[in-house]
């Protein structure tokens, strides 16, 4: 915020005027935040979640812990991650339900540590997990929201090993996915799989062109898909390369589009978004200008990538603001939010136990949150955006139960930005299906793509089901509800 100096006499009236109007907005903005600690994981119904939280057709939001649940000796004992890991669902209020424990069957062949959820179409969830199987290498699965499991895939470590991420759906209802180990070279693959489990490997990362990626894919508006890799690359400033960000199509031509060197970033993590300018924005958790203690190569990144490859630094992280960044959201105001696993201002964590924070398209960056280990500590994934316009997240370790580090909490954010809704999918042909999701929609009278009307059946308060009109193009999907008229938090993309 900077100051300006003037002249004597009126000019220290208003410097003074200036002061306490400055002061008010930001009491103002301080009281336009509610920030909640929902749920505080015991270790029993799960531990240790890292990845973003994703909204289910009935309006509840479904997640994954990484450990707790059914403690078995393939998995993890230590403290923080005991178990084999959790599916679990939690209403806005912070009702937590723990749909399904892993390493339920012998030899844990459902799995082992969920790596995290993709709603489908059909209104189930869809995940992998980052171990077991019938060959111990990880496997993808289908949950209903009543919790009934099944697995679709096991992998082999020759068609790829240790699935990581969340899976991107495309507008055919088939899932893309990446793998951070196995396949021809070891350095991870890409993958595809339908909803019936008809798995294709598509492309094998060599380390030149990329390796280890961690941070699952994210569908573009030009129906390519785009991620990142923790390793490989071009550049030498790193032993195994700093990370790369590529371009994948749905048939499996890769085309790295852009090769870290450390001063720019460093082993990028957290799933790229589209921004509603058309490029990407991402983070890495290392590299940038500013040092941290606790990371021999810088605090990390927030950077912007056109899809033709021209990288931009937006911010660098320099420990007191956050440190080790965990992946960006765009949220309906514009902003991104996204957080950081260590650093921020609590001393209650050795180095910080992160923040959460906002940053505009043009690198302004803002800390929300210092996290304070009782209300969560090491937040290892973005929060995402319920259509009731409030932010949730997870954090890995704190909360109010084991001791001493806590097995990690759910949180809730409201940054007073209103009620929208969200399309499933977000492209599609004319006559295609689509759902579209929100709150309040029981009893709307209109639904239109860009102004074309089209009809539709509410399915629930929670729920419409629909068609692309004739005539339709691309642009806002708008439900008028009793309560107002609700649109839609991205374009919906007419093929």
């Amino acid at each position: 915020m900077t100051k300006r100096e003037g002249r004597r006499g009126w000019t220290e009236a208003m410097l003074m005027l200036m002061a306490i109007l400055v002061v008010s907005a930001g009491a103002l903005w301080a009281s336009a935040q509610t920030f909640k600690s929902l749920v505080s994981f015991s270790g029993t119904n799960g531990s240790q979640p890292a990845t973003p939280l994703v909204q289910g057709f009935d309006g509840n939001l479904y997640g994954v812990t990484y450990g707790g649940g059914n403690v078995e000796p393939q998995c993890s004992t230590s403290l923080s991650s005991a178990g084999c890991g959790t599916i679990f669902r939690v209403t806005p209020a912070g009702v937590l339900t723990t749909l399904y424990a892993f390493c339920a069957q012998s030899g844990c062949t459902d799995g082992i540590n969920p790596t995290g959820l993709a709603v489908g179409t059909d209104g189930n969830f869809y995940g992998t997990t980052a171990s077991g199987g019938s060959n111990g290498k990880g496997t993808i699965f289908k949950i209903t929201p009543a919790g009934a499991l099944t697995t679709l895939h096991n992998f082999a470590d020759t068609d790829g090993s240790s699935p990581a991420g969340t899976m991107a759906g495309s507008s055919a209802g088939t899932f893309f996915g990446v793998t951070a180990n196995g396949g021809t070279n070891s350095w991870g693959t890409v993958f595809k799989i339908t909803t019936t489990g008809t798995f294709t490997s598509l492309f094998d990362f060599n380390l030149s062109n990329g390796g280890t990626p961690e941070s699952g894919l994210v569908l573009g508006t030009d129906g390519n898909f785009y991620g990142t890799t923790f390793f490989g690359g071009t550049s030498t400033a790193c032993t195994y390369g700093c990370g790369t960000v590529f371009k994948i199509t749905p048939a499996g031509v890769l085309t790295t589009l852009h090769s870290f060197i450390s001063t720019d970033g460093e082993s990028p993590f957290g799933q790229l978004v589209q921004g509603i300018d058309g490029n990407f924005y991402g983070t890495t958790s290392q590299g940038g200008l500013s040092d941290c203690s606790s990371l021999d190569d810088g605090c990390g990144t927030v950077f912007k990538i056109t899809r033709t490859g021209t990288l931009t630094t937006l911010a660098s992280f320099d420990s007191t603001n956050g440190g080790e960044p965990s992946g960006l959201f765009q949220a309906t105001d514009g902003n991104f939010y996204g957080t950081t696993v260590i650093g921020g201002s609590s001393t209650t964590c050795d180095g910080g136990c992160g923040t959460l924070y906002s940053v505009t398209s043009t690198g302004t960056l803002t800390t929300l949150r210092n996290f304070a280990k009782a209300d969560g500590a090491a937040p290892g994934a973005a929060p995402s955006q319920s259509t009731n316009g409030t932010l949730y997240g997870t954090t890995q370790s704190g909360g109010s139960k084991c001791s001493p580090n806590g097995c990690g909490t759910v949180y809730s954010l409201s940054v007073s930005l209103g009620a929208f809704v969200e399309t499933l999918p977000a492209s599609g042909k004319v006559g295609a299906a689509v759902i579209i999701l929100g709150s309040g929609l029981r009893g709307s009278t209109s639904v239109t793509f860009n102004g074309t009307a089209a009809t539709f059946t509410v399915i629930s308060p929670t729920e419409i089901k629909t068609t692309v009109p004739t005539g339709a193009t691309t642009g806002k999907v708008k439900v008028t509800t009793p309560s107002g008229v609700l649109t839609s938090n991205l374009n919906f993309r007419v093929q």
